[in-house]
């Protein structure tokens, strides 16, 4: 009997009963979409966290941590930031935005604060865009299922996919917040507790140095994995660029933020979250390293994580952290497809085609728009290579499209809609254009990412120093 996947069966048949459980509370669309706007810095903070704890996080950091060693502090620290700066400066000012006039996704601000046509762009680029990074959690579950019981790709990208799509179509973020704490109980000890096991299995800090020394190319490459600059000033520029602006104004923590039940608790439930993840941050590169000491030769490193958890640690710690890693895949992928689904409903269905659509009516949609994102997502899952090529493509999509236009149009009275939707497109085609060119690396220490959100920067503050007022009626005033 394989006790590995006895224990993940078990586990996700709980979480799967939490979610129907949770559903009863569901009475309305609200309740679905935004928890009843009701959620306390304590339930904020757990699903923050247990959101942004995913697979990009363990199994792509730890993957990091394998190529790069400590360096991969800056994959997950980077998102620490920019939900610090989340909490303290555009989170508290849009949740107030979101409570007066009842937005449910970040495209009803754009269209409130720009046009219909605006929020149309972001609403079909986001949702493309999404499925890539809903892609890369499955992802990632096959990876952990095909470790521990030889469970072809596909097939885990299914399994993930289907308990995740039952707890979030019973519940949708009501039963996402209550499945939240219990994943991010599993999630934090099991991983937290790997890093001081998997070391003395090593030998402890020096063992494993010379392990690493004895593996890398060369005593410089192993000393930069111990470093955390070592992965290159370029490189960390890259994952800042596309990571600190894409955790500022993601469409799916910013409806995390709408169902606050204050202001205080945004501050005080994304904050605590932003320091969690920075002290997480070292937890992935640790396991990474420990993986490369005791594995050196793993054709893939996103195997590294599961393979190392099997081979360094004691079996009943061993069946802990891969629950704490598939938990970690599970919020995730609630989050992502919570987020598309309510896109799906809200921003094309209702907002173009049933505008007159019920409570209830929008209830019955989501849930149904819930099964066809999470079909979406199984099938790319499959289809793309690793979990970090899928994570890359929605973050840098985010950043380059959104970064621009929904801080100009929280803080500027100025921008209009035509210079949003001029910022969007400029970013997008300079972004694609540098990356084909420079076939992905960019300009000096710019990344295609950076260089797409400066020439939105270039491109808002040229269009409001020409067109300096707006007229009167175009659109709402900035809050």
């Amino acid at each position: 009997m394989n006790l590995y996947l006895v224990a993940l069966t078990i586990y996700s048949l709980f979480l799967m009963g939490i979610g129907l459980w949770t559903s009863r509370r569901v009475r309305n669309s609200s309740d679905f979409l935004v928890a009843g706007r009701s959620l306390s810095a304590g339930r904020i903070f757990a699903t923050f966290l247990a959101a942004n704890i995913g697979a990009g996080s363990t199994v792509g950091a730890a993957g990091l941590g394998y190529r790069f060693g400590l360096a991969a502090w800056w994959w997950v620290g980077s998102a620490s930031i920019g939900c610090f700066l989340l909490s303290q400066f555009v989170g508290p000012k849009i949740w107030l935005l979101a409570k007066q006039r009842g937005f449910t996704t970040l495209p009803e601000f754009l269209e409130f604060r720009y046009s219909r046509s605006v929020r149309l762009v972001i609403a079909v680029l986001f949702w493309f865009g999404a499925l890539a990074i809903l892609a890369g959690q499955l992802i990632a579950i096959s990876w952990i299922l095909h470790t521990i019981a030889g469970i072809p790709k596909w097939e885990g990208c299914v399994i993930g996919g289907l308990v995740a799509i039952v707890y979030c179509t019973a519940g949708g973020m009501m039963a996402s917040s209550f499945v939240n704490m219990f994943e991010l109980v599993v999630t934090m000890s099991g991983l937290c507790l790997a890093v001081p096991f998997a070391l003395h299995a090593l030998g402890g800090w020096g063992h494993l140095h010379a392990a690493v020394l004895s593996h890398a190319a060369s005593p410089a490459a192993a000393n930069a994995r111990f470093s955390l600059t070592g992965a290159g000033l370029k490189q960390i520029l890259a994952w800042v660029a596309i990571l600190v602006p894409s955790f500022i104004i993601s469409p799916g923590l910013l409806q995390k933020v709408y169902g606050a039940r204050s202001s205080e608790a945004v501050r005080a439930g994304v904050g605590l979250n932003s320091l969690c993840q920075a002290a997480f941050a070292f937890v992935p590169p640790m396991l990474g390293l420990c993986a490369f000491a005791a594995l050196p030769h793993l054709a893939n490193p996103e195997l590294a994580l599961p393979s190392a958890m099997q081979m360094l640690l004691p079996r009943w710690l061993s069946i802990w952290t891969l629950a704490s890693i598939f938990s970690a895949e599970l919020s995730a992928t609630d989050a992502i497809l919570f987020m598309l689904s309510s896109s799906l409903a809200v921003d094309f269905y209702k907002s173009f085609l049933r505008p007159e659509l019920s409570s209830s009516g929008l209830l019955k949609i989501n849930r149904i728009s819930t099964i066809v994102a999470g079909v979406c997502g199984i099938l790319l899952a499959i289809e793309l290579p690793s979990v970090i090529a899928a994570v890359a493509i929605f973050y840098g999509l985010l950043a380059v499209v959104l970064f621009v236009p929904v801080l100009a149009g929280l803080y500027s009275s100025r921008t209009r809609a035509g210079t949003a939707l001029g910022s969007i497109a400029v970013a997008l085609a300079v972004a694609v254009t540098v990356m084909v060119v420079t076939h992905g690396k960019g300009v000096g220490l710019f990344s295609p990412q950076m260089i797409g959100i400066l020439s939105a920067v270039v491109v808002t503050l040229a269009a409001n120093l020409i067109f300096p007022a707006r007229e009167r009626g175009e659109t709402h005033e900035a809050p």
